[in-house]
């Protein structure tokens, strides 16, 4: 052949002349135009994000200038579809370059082979070999032949009988890994002109839902199929410091390859530059939308809801004082991942990451309200001097209740401790990454993500570069006291509102001892029984009160928050309210300046 191989043309039917003419050099030719095509449909998405959009925001108002924004948004998701489409059309093509060169490699050796022994290899891939060895009765070479390949030999069965001609075995081996060689580039052609075939647009200009629920597909089929060409090369087990080191050690095309096939993978991979992560993940964040669309049930709708908020938001332009935003990481799996930072954390000098805690998950109101805790805590830390970046961090499966507390009150720290690794790795990953140099790092935990950072911090050397941890609304972090927290005592903050009913949780030794209690003798057997448990009235459910004086933190000044029974009935409100400046300023402000280095500015109060 005088040129490659077009994808499913041969099938079955390929010669092993055939296979050792293919011109892989023409297919990653091939494949490097259709990545040019993808770079520059990036770059006019770009273009039209971060220039045209903004521009226009900023300086029109009319009716015109909305309707003139919405087209220039279609024409930038038609060019992100072109540049996810062209990626893996990309890879694809290398991918198949890959797998026909290495099975080239295999025929050659095995060519190479019958040409030393001087055996014949036929164009239908069978083997002749000449006489040899000797007859057992005359003594005279036995008889040549020729040995038919098979592409699977380990699939045969023995028949038990030798040939004597040891020539005979020599043949049957070189014509079997000729066979084998071929068989395989056939199987990878058959494979790869199925997936090239599904590698097409619809017509018109629009990108719809549909569209990207096949892109969705294309992409996990691409996936499936270079996965010996790509993803074996990512280092999961790696250091987030090792994997910094090998991201720089690609080249331009080979990340552009990653970002293109695995940006769930690149984008959820800790140790990976910020704004390489948000990248890969605000392409991935189309693709799983794409595929919760193409879904029909209750749980694929509440994430796609999730995933069009946070959409939403990086779309829009950001207002007067709010810092940038950061897609850090997504997923659909478990309860959801979502990882968004408001402030770049490599460039940062000030960086905060906020654990949520029980009932969170990937729906509309953590895409809400939850990131809009850390948009005002990295508004509120970037007044007071250095540039802050705040992180709400899901990265694990918090417990779900659907009263609030039940679980809670009968919880294992098993969530905790899982999540309390991964998050330990994420900061690791920060601390990797950001390009200060000494960097200041807080860790918030939130009710069972106090829990949760608490856990991170029981590692080795502890939470990877955090100078700061704060727990607020906390039912206890797994530890005694703040001393077992790897950053001293006194670089542990508290907030505990009065009527936060989480913070007040009986241990589980009282919570047992006042059930044997009530049984024996009713409430006040419950009481009197509990008390005899912690006689210092200072143990939650999760250790050692944090707010309270045995524990050693530094309490800092919260309001109440309103009661748990009050005029309007039930109200948790109080163990929620600690980040919103609207509602508790005091207990917004003092977290602020923990984050921005200025702890010695922030209101105390007594501990329990």
């Amino acid at each position: 052949m005088s040129g490659p191989i077009a994808p499913g043309a041969v099938g079955t039917a390929l010669t092993w002349a055939e296979l050792r003419e293919v011109k892989c050099a023409e297919l990653e030719e091939a494949a490097d135009g259709w990545g040019r095509v993808s770079n520059r449909a990036d770059a006019a998405r770009h273009r039209i994000d971060t220039q045209l959009i903004n521009e226009l925001r900023k300086t029109q108002e009319s009716e015109a200038a909305r309707a003139a924004v919405r087209r220039l948004r279609r024409l930038a998701m038609n060019f992100q579809y072109v540049y996810t489409e062209c990626g893996l059309l990309r890879t694809t093509l290398n991918s198949l370059a890959h797998e026909m060169k290495a099975q080239q490699r295999a025929l050659q050796r095995a060519l190479d082979d019958a040409a030393a022994l001087k055996f014949r290899v036929h164009p239908d891939g069978s083997v002749t070999y000449p006489a040899g060895g000797q007859g057992l009765i005359d003594g005279k070479p036995l008889a040549g032949g020729t040995a038919a390949g098979v592409p699977n030999p380990g699939l045969v069965s023995p028949s038990g009988l030798v040939a004597p001609n040891p020539n005979a075995g020599r043949a049957q081996d070189i014509a079997d890994r000729v066979a084998q060689a071929v068989r395989t580039a056939a199987d990878a052609d058959w494979r790869y002109a199925r997936i090239l075939r599904e590698l097409k647009a619809e017509a018109g200009l629009n990108v719809p839902t549909a569209t990207w629920t096949d892109a969705a597909n294309d992409a996990a089929a691409v996936r499936e199929a270079a996965s010996g060409y790509l993803k074996h090369g990512i280092p999961l087990d790696a250091s987030p410091a090792e994997r910094k080191q090998w991201w720089e050690g690609l080249t331009d095309e080979q990340r552009e390859e990653y970002l293109a096939v695995y940006p769930d993978r690149i984008g959820n991979l800790d140790g990976i530059p910020a704004l390489v992560r948000d990248a890969a993940n605000r392409d991935n964040l189309q693709l799983l939308m794409g595929k919760l669309a193409g879904q029909d049930d209750d749980d694929s709708a509440t994430k796609l809801a999730a995933l069009r908020e946070i959409d939403r938001q990086l779309q829009a332009v950001p207002k007067p004082g709010d810092p940038p935003m950061y897609l850090l990481g997504i997923g659909d799996q478990g309860n959801g991942r979502a990882i968004v930072s408001f402030g770049n954390p490599d460039t940062s000098r000030n960086v905060a990451a906020y654990v949520p805690g029980l009932n969170t998950s990937l729906d509309e109101e953590f895409a809400k309200d939850d990131l809009k805790r850390a948009r005002d805590l990295a508004v509120a830390s970037n007044r007071q001097g250095a540039p802050a970046a705040a992180i709400t961090w899901l990265g694990y499966d918090a417990p779900q209740s659907p009263d609030g507390l039940g679980t809670l009150a009968v919880a294992s720290g098993g969530r905790a401790e899982e999540g309390g690794r991964l998050f330990n790795g994420f900061m690791g990953g920060l601390e990797a990454t950001n390009e200060n140099k000494d960097p200041h790092m807080t860790a918030i935990g939130h009710s069972y993500g106090s829990r949760t950072v608490g856990a991170a911090t029981q590692y080795e050397g502890g939470i990877p570069g955090v100078d700061d941890i704060v727990f607020v609304g906390s039912p206890g972090v797994g530890v005694e006291s703040a001393d077992e927290l790897g950053v001293g005592r006194d670089h542990v903050f508290v907030g505990a509102a009065a009527n936060d009913i989480v913070t007040k949780l009986p241990s589980k030794g009282e919570f047992a001892a006042g059930a044997v209690g009530f049984l024996a003798g009713g409430p006040v057997a419950a009481y009197t029984f509990g008390d005899l448990v912690d006689r210092d009235d200072d143990d939650v459910w999760f250790g050692k009160d944090p707010a309270s004086e045995a524990f050693g933190a530094r309490r800092f000044e919260v309001g109440d928050g309103p009661p748990l029974v009050g005029a309007s009935g039930l109200s948790l409100d109080a163990h929620s309210d600690y980040f919103d400046p609207e509602v508790d300023m005091t207990s917004a402000e003092n977290m602020a300046l923990i984050v921005a280095g200025n702890n010695h500015k922030i209101k105390t109060e007594e501990p329990r």
